[in-house]
């Protein structure tokens, strides 16, 4: 997705001065007509050049909709803002990536208890068991709106602490790395950016 699903980053992030200004020569570059801004298509192109995607409809449609409507299209201030902002939304995304490896150990796609007690053991040796289980089940809490027969939760329903989040989006009883990145932006939303 262009924009990142949390809306919020934790730190700022800045560019190199060379990142700063190949992203100058990519918006130069798609000003065909030097006009001083990027129409929808050439924004496009900009993205391609820089990120390697060509954006979806509703992605353009986000960004026209959010630039200045006296201009005829993205000034380079506006598109130094977006690429920034898309820049740092990747760098979040990859960080959690790279915590979900570090528990991933067997490098299996999901989370389960045992990888939490051996990254823990490793990062943080003295915390208890008591304290590591408690923040596994605060990404695996069976605490479902809804029982079925028996008084049992539906396929390992997973949930946040939170009425009506779910962690185990896809209720397949693991913590996969699509569910630890929403665990991980829950409650971002509204803070940064």
């Amino acid at each position: 997705m262009f924009f990142s699903q949390a809306g919020a980053r934790p730190r700022m992030w800045e560019a190199s001065p060379s990142e700063y200004k190949k992203w100058v020569e990519v918006f130069k570059a798609c000003d065909e007509e030097n006009k001083g801004c990027l129409s929808r298509e050439n924004f496009k192109v900009a993205v391609v050049m820089l990120f390697g995607y060509k954006p979806s409809k509703i992605e353009a449609d986000a960004v026209m909709s959010s630039v200045d409507p006296n201009t005829s299209g993205i000034l380079l201030k506006e598109f130094l803002d977006i690429v920034r902002k898309k820049k740092e939304a990747q760098l979040y995304r990859n960080e959690i990536r790279h915590i979900f490896t570090a528990f991933d150990r067997h490098y299996r796609g999901y989370l389960t208890l045992e990888d939490f007690k051996k990254a823990f053991k490793q990062v943080a040796p003295k915390l208890s068991e008591r304290i590591i289980l408690e923040v596994f089940r605060a990404l695996k809490t069976r605490n479902c709106s809804r029982k079925i027969a028996g008084g049992a939760y539906p396929g390992g329903c997973l949930r946040l602490a939170a009425p009506g989040r779910e962690v185990d989006q896809d209720s397949d009883g693991h913590v996969s790395f699509k569910d630890f990145e929403y665990a991980m932006n829950y409650g971002q939303k509204g803070r940064g950016a």
